[in-house]
């Protein structure tokens, strides 16, 4: 082998095959090893891996890796999030079947990451297209509707045209489709629906115990939700024996509610604008609306619009009279889907007032501070004292909220009310490649499901998918033409497909028993492994994905197959690949190809790369003159370990009592080194310093044992420091160490090896620099023993010739010494 270079592409295959024929990283649950479950969330097979796909992978195998050294028994599997909408959009643009397409790239992309060098347990794998794996949500779906958790409504719902299906709210992205960016209308249709909403509650309380997840997510998981406690009031429409429930979290300012706005979209507003005349006009606004809310950034505010719809409100307080204004901000699906407006005490109404010309009156004054409706240049918000009230002025704010709820409903117009955002999971699909539902249409016995005995509901495989899009399922005669589970009649199956967010709702918790045949998990297996012990993706999955899993894993505990509450205990969110600026994109041209990359510089270069560039929760900017300094490193390791074979395979594994200055000086680092490796990669995940401090380590010893060094470390000492380095490094480039571990004459794998043993005695330094400071300013810095004794170090610094031209002629007050770090000396 040539010493400048070392043959990755032999020692990278020669690890794979090992790892592969011997079945390294096959686990099974040991009640004598503490479980470790790590997962990365699976892919979709598009074809080919790229770097995001390489720098996830790479961060999670350095997780398995070190547990398995930390003697944890690691589950680490991998499979393929395989239904989907790209699948029919390559068999139409390729003439083939979405099938054909879907598992010649999970071949292709298998072969990829298992030339990464990761560490999974391929036994486990899954593909969710297959029907042993969606037989199994299939009987989840039939559970779920005998106990009233699945049902079917008409709603109107998010179409891609282009894809020819429906969309859930959480995958329409700025007012398009998730998957082919085309713009999403609104489209009345029927469909089946999970019934998330029945866990609203425990969702959300679930995400103050998930303390080992973002915040940020946490966050956008709670605002999901979208929890509001307030009071729903009763206001009649003039003129009319009708009325409109509003919902507030402001009871306490309805006295200055000066009109009314609701939805567009209402489901009353058409009977409740009956003889108006504005029955179209509203129509069209409705629409306009809806097509505008779909196309905005969920970040961003609709410009306010509203219509009068020629009706009024009668508060029940005041008697007054409110003009009811149809906006395009209040969202039907939202409480009531009205609300009352009270623009002195809510910016958004107060802009809305200020546009449309409309009153504005003071019911709350702020302390010390007197208010006019007629000058404020903004909404007065805050709490304060009730004014104009009738018989709540004087109250405090947070008071008369719950004066003001319980005189409503008392008086029968009103009751405390709690709302949510959250709405039910729209699964139905109008695609074929996805896990058909269960459903049989019986014109005796109305809407059955399929017996568990017919399950699973397979796909014809003899099918063309059209250019349009079209599913073929809606008019192959074969398919749905079937007899009724119940009566035996001439039924007809439900040709839509389940949303593929449904698979990958469960798939962590197949892993743990792939091969069950009895039902969806084995029980025994489910609960020993799970919860995911640490669960590794994207930001971009905080609702879609995860809000789903934690609903499934509850639906599966009160089914009776698991037994836990939640299914990821810890997340990490990993930030993009951008290279020039932006994130990685086909479009953009601005692709790296792992393949290329891996063929030039071998799988364990692109490992480090990735993982040094950039900690894993930011953003990684592509950089090739990083994946050279990758390189150069790992030969300079290689020269050092080649180089000095002889004397390493000779020297022993013990250290000597009487160690030389320079020893002891590199034994100490590497026991410092070993501690930090450690600490940045258990939970912290801070690669690029773990892997900083191995370079340092390594600049160390070449220093200390290189030609100009006047005093050379012991051999032992230099063994150890090798053989750190190679364990430390082994999560990260693990063929690289292997094969440096194999030829210092060891005949375990590195993946079977403990982690080295972390010595704090060796660790500590036998000197310190000690600041010294003169009233608090420094003004010297001593080089002392560690824990030198106090009057030593007092006598020490007042000797020093830096600190006696700031006391000389000075009375000494006191010393201030802190052990090890400072003294102060305190003068007047």
């Amino acid at each position: 082998m040539n010493t400048d270079i070392y043959d990755f592409a032999a020692i990278e295959k020669k690890w794979q095959d090992k790892w592969r024929q011997e079945k390294t990283f096959k686990v099974a649950p040991d009640s004598n090893a503490k479980k470790y479950y790590l997962l990365e969330m699976f892919p979709y097979p598009s074809g080919r891996i790229h770097m995001g796909h390489v720098r996830n992978y790479s961060i999670g195998d350095v997780v398995a890796r070190f547990k398995r050294m930390q003697g944890y028994n690691v589950l680490h599997p991998m499979g393929w999030d395989a239904f989907g909408l790209p699948a029919e959009n390559a068999a139409i643009k390729h003439n083939t079947h979405p099938a054909k397409w879907t598992y010649e790239n999970i071949d292709y992309m298998k072969k990829q990451l298992q030339g990464m060098g990761l560490s999974y347990d391929w036994g486990r794998e899954i593909a969710t297209c297959k029907p042993e794996y969606y037989r199994w949500e299939q009987l989840f779906f039939i559970k779920l509707y005998e106990k009233g958790l699945v049902y079917p409504k008409v709603t109107i719902v998010n179409w891609c045209e282009t894809c020819q299906t429906v969309l859930a709210n959480e995958q329409v992205i700025d007012g398009c489709c998730w998957r082919c960016d085309e713009n999403v209308m609104p489209r009345e249709m029927n469909g089946w629906f999970f019934k998330i909403t029945a866990y609203t509650e425990e969702l959300l309380a679930g995400c103050d115990e998930l303390q080992g997840w973002p915040e940020k997510v946490l966050t956008m998981q709670r605002n999901w939700i979208g929890k509001s406690t307030g009071a729903e009031i009763d206001f009649a429409i003039d003129g009319s024996d009708k009325k409109i429930t509003v919902f507030t979290t402001r009871p306490d300012t309805i006295f200055g509610a000066t009109f009314m706005s609701i939805a567009p979209d209402h489901k009353f507003i058409q009977e409740l604008c009956a003889g108006t005349g504005r029955k179209t006009e509203l129509a069209a606004f409705a629409e306009k609306t809806r097509i505008a809310r779909q196309r905005q950034n969920p970040e961003d505010e609709l410009a306010k619009e509203g219509l009068f719809t020629g009706l009024y409100a009668v508060n029940p307080f005041t008697g007054a009279k409110l003009p009811v204004f149809a906006a395009n901000f209040v969202l039907a699906e939202y409480g009531t889907g009205a609300v009352m407006a009270v623009p002195a005490h809510d910016q958004r109404d107060f802009e809305f007032a200020r546009q449309y010309d409309l009153p504005i009156k003071v019911v709350i004054q702020p302390a010390g501070e007197t208010l006019n409706g007629s000058t404020m240049s903004a909404a007065q918000e805050g709490p304060g004292i009730l004014v104009d009230s009738g018989r709540f002025t004087g109250l405090q704010s947070d008071e008369a909220k719950s004066s003001i709820t319980q005189f409503a409903a008392e008086n029968g117009f009103g009751k405390e009310q709690t709302t949510y955002r959250l709405r039910d999971w729209g699964i139905s699909r109008q695609r074929y490649w996805g896990a058909p539902i269960p459903i049989i249409y019986c014109e005796q016995c109305g809407v059955q499901p399929v017996a568990e005995k017919d399950l699973p509901v397979t796909l014809p495989p003899d099918v063309t998918i059209e250019k349009t899009g079209k599913s073929p399922l809606h008019d192959l005669e074969s398919f749905y033409r079937t007899t009724c589970p119940k009566c035996g009649g001439a039924g007809r199956r439900e040709t839509d497909t389940m949303d593929t967010f449904v698979e990958s709702s469960w798939y962590f918790a197949r892993y743990t028993c792939p091969d069950f045949t009895e039902g969806p998990l084995d029980k025994e297996a489910a609960d020993h492994w799970l919860p995911v012990d640490q669960y590794i993706g994207g930001v971009e999955h905080a609702i879609l994905h995860l809000l789903y899993a934690r609903f499934f894993t509850k639906i599966m505990r009160d089914l009776g197959y698991l037994s836990i509450d939640e299914p990821f205990t810890n997340l990490l969110t990993q930030g993009m690949v951008i290279k020039d600026g932006t994130k990685m994109s086909k479009s953009k041209g601005n692709v790296v190809d792992p393949d290329v990359l891996i063929k030039k510089y071998g799988a364990d270069t692109v490992r480090l790369f990735s993982l040094f560039a950039a900690p894993p929760e930011r953003d990684l900017e592509w950089s090739d003159q990083g994946v050279e300094g990758a390189y150069r490193f790992l030969n300079r390791v290689y020269r050092l370990v080649h180089d000095n074979m002889d004397m390493l395979n000779t020297a022993k594994s013990v250290i000597p009592p009487d160690l030389s200055n320079a020893s002891r000086e590199l034994h100490r680092k590497t026991h410092q080194t070993i501690s930090k490796v450690g600490n940045d990669i258990n939970g912290k995940f801070h690669f690029n310093t773990a892997i900083s401090a191995v370079m340092e380590l390594t600049n160390t010893l070449y220093n200390l044992y290189g030609e100009n060094s006047a005093e050379k470390p012991q051999n032992e000492v230099i063994k150890e420091s090798v053989e750190a380095i190679i364990l430390l490094l082994c999560p990260m480039v693990p063929h690289f160490c292997e094969e440096l571990w194999q030829r210092l004459g060891h005949d375990t794998n590195l993946s079977h090896t403990p982690w080295p043993a972390f010595d704090p005695e060796a660790a500590k330094e036998d000197s310190i620099t000690l600041i010294v400071q003169v009233n608090g300013k420094v003004r010297s810095r001593l080089q002392v023993e560690v824990d030198c004794d106090e009057e030593n170090l007092k006598e020490m610094t007042l000797n020093d010739d830096k600190v006696q031209k700031f006391i000389n002629g000075k009375t000494i007050r006191k010393i201030v010494v802190v052990k090890n770090k400072l003294v102060n000396i305190v003068v007047s």
